[in-house]
């Protein structure tokens, strides 16, 4: 296996270097077409004589010229002698943005996403959408959101193409509908438009009701967004149905099945798109607690894709310290949460045992974290590449999520971004790469801040108080109530992390055109899991005294201020309300607390 000190991104599964020397400068390039060379795959050779490329395809080009420009640009490797021989593990590696949880980015964001996928040999984009396209006819339910236009979509799949990525359609079609919902000539269409109860909460509808009409609306939406790209695969969503069967349809479920319910809103979305000519791509979670549909899906056009964004023995960590409580209310609710604990194999058992091909989704674990779980995230990612690859699944999709107002820049995502482009590409060579050394060599051209985001993404690690699906720093600013009790001493190695981070970005040097913009965000970043440890040091508001509440207030408002900026840097104003609202019961909690004195 090739040493994980290669210079190279990704690191290629066959690397040597020859005792001999390399190409004198201006040496010729010499590129021949070998098509007995895996998909997507290349062989290099530079020695005296000059650079010899084989390559497969057009991708194989491509991937072979960014290894040389790498080499060329290298102080040690520019004068050997060197051979490479690569392809990649997964035919299709995608990134997933969330763009319907408060955050559009603005062209300038997309294009940087774009240029670093293209740089990490990605190859698909999606945007995940629910109401931040502006649908012609439903002008209510996305005009405050400042959403992509048709020729926003225009202009990112020309951006796309010109990198050899596809940009795939991504529109949810039954769950995850609430910003629809939420509008009075849509309330209608919910399953239990009164809204439901999980995790003894409350919340507004989100399912759409599984009727003919229901399929034809969605299906109109995923068409409408789909005409404005030129891939011909589409993604229609369709996981965390919470109140399927529990509404309106509660009479067909309990005569026929939960699952043949939910197969048949899946087949009426899914048939045409791919009487249409589209791969169609769907979240598979549905398919675990209910294993016999896998057998009935057809048997081509249809991706089932199997997420999961808990490592599993972080997932294990996390369970093992549940309340009673807690594994009460997830009975309650009907989830099997110590399935967590078995990975990708537990999540994929349904399509395996039915032998359905599937493909893996794991995530950048930024979302719910403020900084990121980069522990996690990379164990996740592990678990995707190695049991995807066991089952020879056809795509590996990095997906980065907005949940609860999606608060983290861009830069906390790009860590397990780079990680998953790498693994996916070649599990064995890169899963022990130096990604603080790829980050600033890949992503921003300088030295510092690579390390800063690695060393800041391990604190919801080093704080030792595991949650599914998030950090403590983020549970106890957004009032989660399953926040483990963190020992002084992690809390004091946690901010001396931080505290050391926030040293190393003022000495930072990224020369990416963004870099200014990627050091002022995570500094924010940083500033902000500093006042969540603070809260944590004191056991929550309850606890503070009413002069550590005042300052914390004034604290937390100025960090608001810089949230509101950051924001504006990277991404559209439509949302900054909404996800800057999440803090809301934070400070009226502070302000409440610090009155106590007076």
């Amino acid at each position: 296996m090739p040493s994980p000190t290669v210079p190279l991104f990704p690191v290629p599964r066959s690397f040597e270097v020859l005792a001999a020397p390399g190409p004198a400068p201006g040496a010729p390039v010499a590129v021949r077409h070998e098509p007995e060379l895996p998909e997507q795959g290349y062989s290099l050779v530079r020695d005296a004589g000059g650079t010899q490329i084989s390559y497969r395809d057009d991708a194989g080009l491509r991937y072979a010229h960014q290894t040389l420009d790498q080499l060329r640009a290298d102080p040690e490797l520019s004068h050997r002698a060197v051979r490479v021989r690569d392809w990649p593990d997964f035919p299709v590696r995608g990134f997933m943005l969330d763009v319907s949880r408060d955050r559009v980015p603005t062209r300038r964001t997309l294009r940087r996403y774009v240029e670093i996928l293209a740089a990490a040999r990605m190859n698909q984009l999606e945007l995940y959408t629910e109401h931040t396209f502006t649908y012609a006819g439903h002008t209510a339910v996305w005009a405050a959101a400042s959403p992509l236009t048709v020729d926003d979509m225009r202009w990112l799949d020309a951006l796309c193409a010109a990198h050899g990525i596809t940009l795939v359609a991504n529109q949810n079609t039954l769950g995850h509908m609430e910003r629809w919902l939420a509008h009075e000539p849509y309330r209608d269409r919910a399953e239990k438009p009164e809204g439901f109860t999980i995790h003894g909460r409350h919340r507004r509808p989100s399912t759409l009701q599984p009727t003919p009409e229901n399929a034809e609306f969605a299906l109109g939406l995923v068409r409408e967004l789909a005409a404005t790209v030129r891939a011909r695969r589409v993604n229609i969503g369709a996981d965390e149905p919470w109140e399927l069967g529990k509404g309106r349809s509660a009479a067909d479920a309990a005569e026929r099945g939960l699952g043949q319910v939910y197969l048949d809103h899946l087949l009426r979305v899914a048939v045409p798109l791919i009487e249409d000519g589209y791969e169609v791509m769907f979240w598979a979670d549905v398919l675990a607690d209910h294993p016999e549909v896998a057998g009935a899906l057809p048997t081509s056009g249809l991706v089932p894709v199997v997420w999961q964004y808990d490592g599993p023995v972080h997932a294990r960590a996390a369970l093992d310290r549940a309340t009673p409580e807690q594994r009460r209310q997830w009975a309650a609710d009907g989830f099997d949460m110590d399935a967590l604990a078995g990975g990708f194999r537990e999540r994929a058992k349904a399509l395996t045992s039915a032998g359905r091909p599937f493909w893996v989704a794991p995530g950048t674990g930024a979302w719910n974290s403020v900084i990121g779980r980069l522990d996690n995230a990379v164990e996740n990612l592990l678990d995707a590449a190695e049991i995807g690859r066991e089952h020879g699944a056809g795509g590996y999709v990095v997906t980065t999520w907005g949940d609860h107002g999606h608060h983290e820049p861009p830069p906390v995502t790009y860590p397990g971004l780079l990680f998953g482009a790498a693994v996916s590409w070649c599990l064995d060579s890169n899963r022990e790469m130096d990604l603080a050394a790829a980050l600033d060599r890949i992503v921003f051209d300088g030295p510092g801040l690579g390390s800063a985001l690695i060393a800041a993404g391990s604190v919801a690690d080093v704080v030792d108080a595991p949650l599914l699906n998030g950090s403590a720093l983020s549970a106890v600013l957004f009032g989660r109530e399953d926040v483990p009790a963190v020992a002084p001493e992690a809390l004091a190695e946690a901010e001396r992390v931080l505290s050391a981070a926030t040293d190393a970005l003022a000495h930072a040097r990224p020369a990416a055109a963004d870099g200014d913009i990627a050091v002022r965000e995570t500094a924010h970043a940083i500033a902000i899991a500093r006042f969540a440890l603070a809260l944590l040091a004191a056991g929550g508001v309850a606890r503070l005294t009413p002069a550590a509440a005042g300052d914390l207030l004034h604290r937390l408002d100025a960090l608001l201020v810089e949230q509101r900026a950051c924001w504006l840097l990277s991404a559209r104003p439509g949302g900054l309300d909404d996800s800057i609202a999440t803090f809301a019961p934070l400070r009226s909690a502070l302000v409440e607390r610090a009155a106590a004195r007076q």
